[in-house]
């Protein structure tokens, strides 16, 4: 046998990130005040209060909350760790999107509650989508997209990235992610590309952004990280090592359970440093009950 040649993967296992039943489940970051946000979310954005649950021996508090429970929604999971109010968010982190069929109004009710509106609802540049930004109390950005309607109106996580074409390669090989959407804007010098398990309007994507001759952010500490579902952690872990061989970044928690609560996960960090988390699809349904 060729030195070397064990090591390669089967294509029955390359091909499983696409075969595999996979979709976004939430996003993890940090916040000062747990009730302020909820209080925000809730009232600003319309979101629900999904479930809530405070872990004295750990020192911290999380609360689930979006448009739609967690079985069928991409959802935010905000960590309060015990006496920490501010945190840096870093130059990577974008935004997260919310979807509505009306900007104006949201934005006239966000505005009535006290809320920070960075950028006016109107259309894009060079485009006609209406859109308008909003900073929460601990200074995540949300865009809001105006769309008629909309299964999941949670709708994007953006980061900042230094070499997209790897980032593009990365969640296809690593995720079995879909290219949805790709646009250049040399004039404004960057370039998005949108990863999803669906059509952009039909789920949340990955909007992945490049700026010309930009290679590194700063990570912060305040987002954590984005989780997402599998049917077999193991075998997708098998993958993202592979992956991880050919395009860089690091797997940070090998397949296998979670003591204590024994649901199936594995971690890693993309080229960028960013992070994702596989979790088991059964036991996190188990989770929920």
């Amino acid at each position: 046998m060729a030195e070397g040649s064990a090591a390669v993967p089967s294509t029955e296992l390359l091909e499983w990130p696409k075969k595999d039943k996979r979709r976004f489940l939430h996003a993890v970051y940090r916040v000062g005040d747990l009730d302020r946000t909820i209080k925000f979310y809730t009232e600003c954005f319309g979101m629900k209060l999904l479930r809530k649950r405070d872990v004295p021996e750990e020192k911290y508090s999380n609360a689930f909350l979006g448009f739609g429970p967690e079985e069928s929604h991409f959802v935010v999971e905000l960590t309060y760790n015990y006496g920490v109010t501010s945190y840096d968010i870093g130059t990577g982190f974008g935004h997260f999107a919310i979807a509505t069929p009306d900007v104006y109004k949201m934005v006239e009710d966000i505005r009535a509650k006290g809320g920070d509106i960075t950028r006016e609802p109107g259309p894009v540049k060079g485009g006609t989508s209406v859109i308008a930004f909003v900073k929460d109390p601990d200074g995540y950005i949300f865009e809001l997209i105006q769309r008629a309607s909309t299964p999941e109106p949670l709708c994007q996580v953006m980061l900042r990235v230094g070499d997209l074409d790897r980032s593009v390669k990365f969640y296809e090989k690593a995720l079995g992610m879909k290219l949805v959407k790709k646009v250049d804007r040399p004039e404004y010098k960057y370039s998005i590309a949108m990863m999803g398990y669906a059509e952009e309007h039909e789920t949340i994507v990955l909007e992945l952004t490049y700026n010309y001759g930009v290679t590194e952010y700063t990570k912060g500490n305040a987002y954590a990280q984005v989780a997402i579902s599998t049917d077999d952690v193991y075998k997708s872990g098998e993958v993202v090592e592979h992956v991880i061989q050919e395009l860089g970044g690091k797997v940070t928690r090998k397949p296998g359970p979670i003591p204590g609560i024994n649901t199936k996960i594995t971690s890693f960090l993309d080229p960028d440093g960013w992070k994702t988390v596989l979790v088991d699809n059964e036991d996190f349904l188990k989770e929920l009950k």
